[in-house]
């Protein structure tokens, strides 16, 4: 039976992620509510076939866009997923339990663990996992707030963990992870501006090598072979990329 929730979703040229994520969440929702941002695809076939209102807006950033798919839930919870996203089998019976014992009625929202599918394998260990995210809320008690490009959601009230995680398939590929390398750099760029922030040697040294350290070492990325390795060399590369940007913005002519 259907639960008094709104599943909400964002999506841009999603067809061969969508249908994996719909159907692992959409006989949970009263409503299905998808905000698209130009596909050019069959994502708003998919959608539809499950029973989706889709809706048009045209990019707003990742919170924002967010914010409006929120806007036109009409349930009184709302549980949020992105396209590359879908329910595990113990998330899904964690996700009934709330609703059948009781748990609805003392909580605002549930979090639970994502866990990411990465070189042929989950990942278990490092920065990447246990990836706690809030997804499950009240929508009267809820916004979304965060950076543009790091959304989190604002929630009034108590919550409770979930067990079962939230499988994650957002880099098929290596090449994936490294075209977003620049994207986030330039977010992170007009951030520190904003800020005020200079550039800093020791800043730009140090902080690749203490994520490194922190994701490989103390929260075991070795345990996930070569791909953790990978993981962790490859967010500290991000991570100078990310600092580095700043001298060069400091180095231009006017």
């Amino acid at each position: 039976m259907p639960l008094p929730l709104s599943l909400s979703i964002i999506s841009c040229n999603e067809e061969a992620n969508i249908a994996r994520c719909l159907e692992s969440a959409a006989e949970f929702a009263e409503e299905i509510i998808v905000v698209d941002s130009g596909s050019q695809d069959g994502t708003k076939a998919v959608a539809e076939r499950f029973g989706a209102k889709f809706h048009h807006q045209a990019w707003l950033g990742h919170r924002d866009q967010k914010n409006v798919a929120l806007g036109l839930c009409t349930k009184p919870w709302v549980l949020a997923l992105d396209c590359d996203e879908e329910l595990s089998p113990e998330l899904r019976e964690s996700l009934s339990r709330f609703f059948s014992n009781g748990s609805a009625e003392k909580f605002a929202g549930a979090e639970c663990n994502r866990k990411v599918f990465f070189l042929g394998r989950w990942i278990t260990h490092g920065d990447w996992y246990p990836d706690r995210k809030l997804r499950l809320f009240r929508r009267e008690l809820a916004t979304w707030g965060g950076s543009p490009e790091h959304d989190y959601i604002e929630l009034k009230g108590p919550t409770l963990r979930l067990s079962g995680d939230l499988h994650h398939y957002s880099f098929p590929t290596m090449n994936r992870y490294i075209e977003k390398i620049n994207v986030f750099a330039d977010v992170f760029l007009e951030r520190q501006k904003a800020a005020g922030k200079r550039w800093s040697l020791l800043t730009n040294i140090s902080r690749p090598l203490w994520r490194f350290f922190r994701a490989y070492v103390l929260r075991r990325g070795f345990m996930d072979g070569f791909p953790g390795l990978w993981i962790a060399t490859a967010t500290a590369f991000s991570a100078f990329i990310r600092y580095s940007r700043t001298y060069e913005e400091e180095q231009k002519i006017p």
